[in-house]
């Protein structure tokens, strides 16, 4: 290591400025290379120069000697290790990953769960959802923000106030290359506001990318509703209203949730309803949504429930071209008592083994009658013939003993006025349905006495038909075991309800506002497109998982920052995604993803690491 000096002439005036440099060894021979520029040096002979680039090598090195430094000495190293740190940053160097550490001073720090947000992020872009919302009409903010608020819903569901300390938490901000330190709950409630009136544009395109990227099956429309409750009073939302409470919080008022789903699982459409509105009553608007949110096909058949399976509703669905099928009501079911009891049912082969030439069993018996241009199929499971059984009899319990009560507050002088006691009547009766229907509950307002007695008839026909159906459709061109086989998808849509509200979070929900409501919904939708998806991805491969056990086992994949202590007396950081696991690999694997989470990203620091540890306080 030496100095050289360099001069250079500009308009008559001459600029000395002096070099520190070192020889290197290279292919084509040895090369000059400069270590630093150390400006003008103050008047010294040159037979010192040697001499101080000696000096200024001993200290780079780190090596001890019993000479006092110079002032002089010390700030050329200062500047040394400045140029050599900004030399290491510099794009294009091919040595800069080659540098001596001290090895018991290697720390880690910032360890961010990384797994669960890299696949979410993944599947956000493989579904194009940052397209869709850019031609939807949203700034890139927007857009981020709602990246964020989607991929909390998919992996840690809280409130917009807990989603900045959830962020901070994970490796989003590393993956995603964006600083979101700043972000704060109040710029996600406004992002609420702006997504409100676009949800139905963005269900639309987003409908239309999943059926090209997964070449889905748009023929078959899966209809169910769910409710969900309210914490609070909700007085500014029309729609919060009580009403049937699927989650048997009667106590609390509620929305009404519609959803279309495809044969897949995949969402169609969606609209929130008021908490107290019938299910019968929301067929017409559902299939109007739908007809906007997707293109009809030719032969597109509607699945319904039986709380839809009304003379009105299948009239609704073949004026708007849709071919049906229902699982018709208790007393339609009724009137073919005699067939149900004569037998000829054939039993329904639910699967084979392509590697089992034997045949499996479904313990359910199919039985078609055909009339006019419809199709009955009459089913009796044998599984569902015990389950049935002991839904009854537990309704039947608790009606019996709700009853009791009401009598018991009667009789007390609880409950004095004729209006109040038919209203409990009531809810009694909506209570349990099933089993309200074969006991006669009358008051005597002369008596001032409540009465209710069992209809041992009813019952009868009741415990006959435990475990029994009957669906109604009018594609006679399929066979009786298909239209079995399409009823029982609506299970997609149960899936995507119960889907949404464990591990989505969707209830309760603590939003007052209309438009906050729906869009938490929407957020709630959203997200299960991107649960879908992945578990998609694994059926095509004949694996069958659920993001919830994908999600537990990547929380260990993780991004951390590794701090390397130099010899030179710098800090070199690395931040990165620690290494893949086999289970982390296999899931990647089947997801079609990169197993590297994000480029790692380097950083000098001049700073000694333990003179920052000094600086926190205890």
């Amino acid at each position: 290591m030496y100095i050289r000096k360099t001069v250079k002439k500009v308009k008559d005036k001459v600029y000395e400025n002096y070099l520190l440099v070192e020889s290197i060894a290279t292919p084509k021979g040895p090369r000059q290379r400069t270590i630093c520029s150390i400006g003008h040096l103050k008047p010294r002979p040159r037979e010192e120069w040697l001499h101080l680039a000696r000096k200024v090598e001993t200290a780079l090195k780190g090596q001890l000697t019993f000479e006092k430094t110079e002032p002089e000495v010390e700030e050329l190293v200062r500047k040394a290790r400045e140029f050599k740190s900004q030399d290491k940053r510099s794009p294009g160097k091919k040595n800069d990953d080659i540098v001596s550490i001290h090895t018991d001073k290697v720390e880690m720090e910032k360890a961010r769960e990384a797994g669960p947000v890299y696949v979410g992020y993944e599947f956000w872009r493989k579904l194009g959802i940052d397209d869709i919302l850019k031609e939807a009409g949203f700034s890139k903010r927007t857009r981020l923000l709602t990246l964020v608020m989607a991929m909390n819903r998919l992996i840690a569901p809280s409130s917009e106030h807990r989603i900045p300390g959830w962020v901070n938490g994970t490796a989003l901000q590393d993956i995603l290359s964006a600083d979101l330190e700043s972000l704060n709950d109040e710029a996600l409630y406004r992002n609420m506001d702006k997504l409100y009136p676009k949800r139905g544009v963005i269900e639309k395109l987003l409908a239309e990318k999943e059926r090209n990227l997964f070449k889905l099956d748009d023929t078959i429309y899966l209809y169910d509703l769910t409710s969900t409750y309210f914490e609070g009073e909700a007085l500014s939302n029309p729609q919060a209203q009580y009403g049937y409470s699927r989650d048997k919080r009667f106590d609390c008022k509620q929305v009404v949730v519609g959803l279309v789903v495809d044969r897949d699982g995949f969402p169609k459409a969606h609209e929130i309803f008021s908490g107290e509105r019938k299910d019968a009553t929301t067929v017409g608007e559902m299939l109007d949504i739908l007809k906007k949110r997707v293109s009809k096909r030719k032969e597109t058949t509607v699945v319904v429930d039986r709380g839809m399976a009304y003379e009105d509703n299948i009239n609704e669905i073949k004026e708007k071209g849709y071919h049906y099928i229902v699982a018709t009501r208790q007393t339609e079911r009724n009137q073919y008592l005699d067939d149900f009891e004569e037998g000829g049912f054939c039993e329904l082969i639910r699967s084979v083994s392509p590697t089992n030439s034997s045949k499996k069993k479904s313990g359910v018996f199919i039985k078609k009658i055909e009339k006019e241009n419809e199709l009955y199929i009459l089913c009796i499971s044998e599984g569902r013939g015990e389950k049935d059984k002991s839904i009854r009899e537990s309704h039947e319990k608790k009606l019996k003993c709700d009853l009791k009560k009401l009598t018991k507050r009667i009789n007390k002088g609880r409950l004095k006025k004729e209006e109040k006691i038919y209203e409990a009547i009531g809810r009694i009766k909506e209570r349990y349905p099933r089993v309200a229907r074969y006991y006669k509950i009358e008051y005597d307002n002369l008596t001032k006495q409540l009465s209710y007695q069992e209809n041992t008839e009813r019952k009868s026909v009741a415990e006959t038909l435990d475990g029994s159906y009957m669906l109604r459709t009018d594609r006679c061109d399929m066979s009786d075991d298909e239209i079995w086989r399409t009823y029982s998808l609506l299970t997609r849509a149960e899936n995507a309800f119960r889907n949404m509200k464990s591990p989505l979070c969707e209830r309760p929900i603590f939003h007052q506002l209309k438009r906050k409501v729906q869009t938490h919904i929407f957020l709630c939708i959203l997200a299960y497109h991107l649960l879908v998806a992945i578990e998609k991805t694994f059926l095509d491969k004949g694996i069958h998982t659920s993001w919830g056990t994908i999600k537990d086992t990547l929380k260990t994949h993780q991004v951390a920052t590794v701090i390397l202590p130099t010899t030179s007396g710098e800090i070199l950081k690395i931040r990165r995604g620690v290494n893949a696991e086999p289970q982390h690999l296999e899931i990647y694997k089947n997801l079609r993803i990169p197993s590297k989470i994000m480029k790692p990203i380097k950083t000098w620091h001049t700073k000694n690491i333990v003179t920052e540890r000094t600086r926190k306080p205890l």
